[in-house]
């Protein structure tokens, strides 16, 4: 029974105290440097995920080392399967994306909200969908957006705030 309380506050202080990047370390997740995090669900096998440098993850993104063994089981009760996940440098992985088994994300790469990712994906690419398919290249982007960049990363939020009211319409993207 203590054993159990103990198990249960390391889990929770494991969780909700330590810093995400942290927390996913402790599971086995190998994570690059200057890594972003918002997530503390790595699946079953956290062991079997790589993540670069410079890497965004954002909230609700689900990665996922196996599945569908179980329906194999009535005919073979061992059977499973699994593949590593790898996420390469200079990544952003939008919110609700699902990473399935086997993926290699490249270097360079932006994964839409809500994508799922169901192969690998080259480097350079911008991916969105389900299942994700490529919808254009960081660089094209890049250059695409560069007249919006306001260089204001290092503002206070209330300074940002008070910065782009002031704004003309022009000044912001228009899809």
């Amino acid at each position: 029974m203590v054993f159990r309380v103990f198990k249960y506050l390391y889990r929770f202080y494991k969780i909700k105290v330590l810093h995400p990047v942290d927390y996913a370390r402790t599971l086995g997740v190998k994570i690059g440097k200057d890594c972003s995090i918002a997530i503390n669900y790595f699946g079953s096998e956290p062991y079997l995920i790589e993540i670069g440098n410079h890497v965004q993850i954002t909230a609700d993104v689900r990665f996922f080392n196996h599945g569908g063994s179980w329906m194999f089981r009535e005919v073979n009760p061992e059977f499973d399967y699994f593949g590593k996940i790898k996420v390469g440098n200079n990544v952003y992985i939008g919110n609700c994306a699902l990473i399935m088994p086997g993926v290699t994300i490249g270097n360079n790469v932006i994964i839409g909200a809500g994508t799922v990712v169901t192969k690998s994906v080259q480097n350079d690419c911008i991916l969105a969908g389900n299942p994700g398919k490529v919808v254009g290249n960081v660089n094209e982007l890049y250059s695409r957006v560069e007249k919006y960049n306001l260089n204001i990363k290092s503002m206070s939020n209330l300074e940002k705030q008070k910065y782009l009211l002031k704004l003309t319409d022009e000044k912001f993207i228009t899809k």
